[in-house]
């Protein structure tokens, strides 16, 4: 459990992270579209009614069609979750259900692992996409890894997405807590209050979607922002470049951004005060407060 000092301390840092130009700030690509859901069965409970707290919430409207859409395709998954509503409704993040979420959400990680091992990729996101659809690796051979750097954020500059380029140690030390830490919860300053996203990784990919997304559409809930690590060059170069695809309809660049400072914030923070926000929600779910 970690008392009120550190929610300031986080709050403060998610404020920081979304005005902070660093490493992973650079604007830059690629919009494709959503690939299936991520989010196990056992959350088509949480009820998908236009109840008066949900019709309240001021990002309802983002995903309202998507609600209608499948309460009209599927009236008896729609049903089933009504009937359930009550017991979803009194149900807060933090609670008990909180380390029953970790271990489903772990659980589907193994199984699109699974997928992506069998096809390169899932759903429309780019399939086997390769540090070499990028880079023309050859011509990269004799440049050092500042150069290969001023050429990346150069090219995603002017492109709708985000760019990075990690310093190999930095990038081993969040892929490593990634692991052991594949999920955690990111708070998006909004004009009122801050929308949440579920962030899981893949291997090297990191999946977000809205927590509403979630809590709505169940195991149809989309991914709405990749960010994908390429360590090719990280023994030979000493870096790590990243870029993302991203739905624009759910995400901006600026959202993009604020999300990926925060990975870098607790993932690769040297503060264990920090990075035990994220161990807790993985390993301890029930004593986890946003």
């Amino acid at each position: 459990m970690w008392d009120g000092s550190d929610g300031k301390m986080a709050a403060a840092m998610v404020q920081m992270s979304c005005l902070y130009r660093g490493m992973l700030a650079v604007r830059a690509t690629g919009i494709r579209t959503l690939i299936p859901g991520l989010v196990p069965a056992q959350f088509r409970a949480f009820s998908v009614r236009k109840e008066p707290e949900l019709e309240e919430n001021p990002y309802y409207s983002k995903y309202q069609d998507k609600i209608q859409k499948l309460r009209s395709a599927k009236p008896q998954e729609y049903k089933a979750r009504l009937e359930k509503r009550h017991e979803a409704k009194n149900e807060v993040l933090g609670d008990s259900k909180q380390a029953e979420f970790v271990k489903l959400m772990e659980q589907e990680l193994d199984k699109r692992d699974k997928m992506a091992a069998g096809d390169g990729a899932s759903g429309g996101f780019t399939k086997n996409k390769t540090l070499g659809s990028i880079l023309n690796m050859e011509m990269i051979q004799d440049k050092t890894g500042e150069e290969i750097a001023e050429l990346w954020m150069k090219y995603y500059s002017t492109k709708d997405t985000i760019s990075a380029v990690i310093p190999t140690q930095i990038y081993e030390m969040i892929f490593s807590r990634s692991k052991s830490c594949p999920m955690f919860l990111y708070a998006l300053p909004q004009k009122e209050g801050y929308e949440f996203y579920v962030g899981q990784w893949s291997g090297h990919e990191l999946h977000f979607t809205s927590l509403i997304n979630v809590q709505t559409l169940g195991e149809n809930a989309p991914s709405q922002l990749i960010l994908y690590h390429y360590p090719d060059l990280k023994e030979e170069k000493g870096v790590v470049l990243m870029t993302a695809e991203m739905d624009p309809k759910f995400i901006t660049v600026h959202q993009a951004q604020c999300l990926a400072n925060q990975v870098q914030l607790f993932y690769g923070t040297q503060r264990q005060e920090t990075y035990r926000l994220v161990e807790t929600f993985n390993h301890h779910p029930v004593d986890f407060k946003h």
